[in-house]
């Protein structure tokens, strides 16, 4: 399977197919006429015609570092 235009891997390509698909099924209107009327095809059709794009964050989600000292002891839990 090759790659799809404007994506960086197979995987980012099926996670959006998969969100907009989501969202067909929760009642938005499709982008494009389709043959099909499964939401995963329409999906994928929208994303081939132009109308689905993703933008990709640079934002990380960390988690607050906790010291060793500020944890209560085994015993007080």
């Amino acid at each position: 399977m090759d790659i799809q235009e404007g994506f960086d891997s197979n995987y980012r390509f099926v996670l959006v197919a998969a969100k907009r698909a989501r969202q067909l099924q929760g009642g938005s209107m499709p982008m494009v006429n389709s043959t099909s009327t499964k939401a995963c095809r329409v999906a994928q059709d929208e994303i081939a015609a132009g109308k689905v794009q993703y933008t990709q964050t640079t934002n990380v989600i960390r988690k607050p570092e906790i010291r060793a000292e500020d944890l209560p002891p085994v015993s007080e839990i």
